[in-house]
């Protein structure tokens, strides 16, 4: 009997370890599989590994140091593919590399390197180039701000809130002519939840449920659109609309408790309306001369007291963009 029972335990170990050894490969399997897979995300593109039917619609003649890139990829013909991926490299001597979180026709980054290459390519189901743009080449130019990999590193601190008084230029209204959208409305209904989480991931300041309340205060307003055209400038509150024509009145230049700096470009009413702010401050990371990407708007009939106000600051953008376009944009800044 007892022979007979070990013999029964020797079959049902083996067996056992038999079926431990499969879903072992199984798992290797899947995982060789899942990696092969991103590896097909990541892999290097030769320009030429597939024809040139890919159209960029967008570009600029050129740009400003700091602007917003915003590209279309459209295919020249149908097709049943939507695998797209975007390539950046500094100049043609560098090695194409993926752009994170861009995985469809549209491009959104900053201009900040003259001569950087951009290229769009379609795949197909087997993760092989199907269709490819040309090359794109950003040109900046900054109207007489020499740009160089110091001008970068320059740009970026400038950015950031660190910069000289005498590097602070007058602005005019053209720089943020256009029509544009709140993003208040994409808070409320959860489109910038994306935005909060990958800030989240990124941080260990806020948590995501911290970063909504964060700018649950920043972005909230009624004023749903702004429509910059000259000097005039229209504010719509839901089905209402006020416009009026401001003045520049010179910038101020904010010292912050984190050690960092900003700079407001104000404008003044010219004839006194009412329903309509006195002053209006902008803010937009940007220092001198250049169209705007984004701003914070400051409004008020106090020139002072809105220098001081600096947690609230309603936020706009092209209203050309769509919500996804706005979500990209902020995550890849």
């Amino acid at each position: 009997m007892g022979k007979i029972w070990g013999k029964r335990f020797s079959v049902l170990l083996l067996s056992l370890l038999f079926i431990m050894g499969c879903q072992s490969a199984d798992d290797n399997s899947e995982e060789g599989a899942n990696a092969e897979e991103e590896n097909d995300h990541n892999h290097e593109v030769e320009v030429g590994d597939a024809p040139e039917k890919v159209n960029i619609n967008g570009v600029s003649d050129h740009y400003h140091t700091g602007d917003l890139i915003k590209l279309t990829a459209e295919l020249e013909e149908d097709s049943e593919f939507d695998h797209w991926h975007w390539y950046i490299r500094d100049s043609s001597s560098d090695e194409w590399e993926a752009v994170p979180e861009l995985d469809d026709t549209k491009f959104f980054g900053d201009a900040e390197t003259d001569g950087q290459q951009i290229i769009a390519v379609l795949f197909n189901d087997n993760h092989e180039p199907y269709a490819q743009s040309e090359v794109i080449e950003v040109v900046i130019d900054d109207h007489g701000h020499g740009h160089s990999h110091a001008h970068d590193e320059e740009s970026e601190q400038i950015y950031n809130g660190y910069f000289e008084d005498e590097q602070v230029e007058d602005r005019t209204l053209g720089d943020w002519e256009g029509d544009w959208q709140s993003v208040y409305p994409l808070h409320q209904n959860g489109t910038l939840d994306e935005v909060y989480a990958h800030k989240a991931e990124e941080s260990d300041d806020m948590t995501e449920e911290e970063y909504k309340d964060y700018y649950e205060t920043g972005y909230v307003t009624d004023v749903n659109r702004i429509v910059i055209n000259g000097n005039e400038v229209t504010f719509f509150e839901g089905e209402e609309e006020q416009t009026g024509e401001y003045q520049y009145d010179g910038y101020e230049i904010l010292n912050y408790e984190a050690g960092n700096r900003g700079v407001r470009f104000i404008f003044k009413l010219d004839e006194e309306s009412e329903g309509l702010p006195t002053y209006i401050q902008f803010s937009d990371h940007s220092i001198f001369p250049t169209d705007s990407g984004h701003f914070h708007l400051y409004w008020g009939d106090d020139r002072q007291a809105l220098l001081e106000e600096v947690e609230h600051w309603p936020t706009y953008y092209p209203s050309e963009m769509s919500e996804e376009d706005i979500v990209h944009e902020m995550i890849a800044h």
